[in-house]
């Protein structure tokens, strides 16, 4: 062979090598697009729980700061009353009989 055909043969052997890395392996598109396609799922996923954050902080706030929130919640969770109020149960004769 001439020094032409194998400076050819060379270079047609490091195209299909940089080819070959283009489209298959690490670093290749198929790879890449994967990367961005997860990127934007985490996105999505951090701005749901940044809401959730925010919505949680305003609720310590408000048990740090307010009464009535501390109150509402010994009520509806505890089932406690304050000194001086009159505790009505009503039970609903219906769901009763069901149970």
């Amino acid at each position: 062979m001439t020094r032409g055909r194998w400076l050819i043969a060379g270079l047609i052997l490091v195209v299909l090598f940089l080819q070959t890395r283009l489209w298959v392996g690490e670093g290749s598109l198929a790879q890449v697009n994967g990367l961005q396609v997860r990127v934007e799922q985490e996105r999505a996923e951090n701005g749901v729980r940044e809401q959730r954050n925010r919505v949680l902080r305003a609720e310590i706030i408000e048990l740090k700061t307010g009464r009535e929130s501390i109150e509402e919640k010994a009520r509806s969770e505890f089932g406690l009353i304050k000194e001086g109020e009159t505790f009505f149960l009503l039970v609903d004769e219906n769901k009763a009989r069901r149970q």
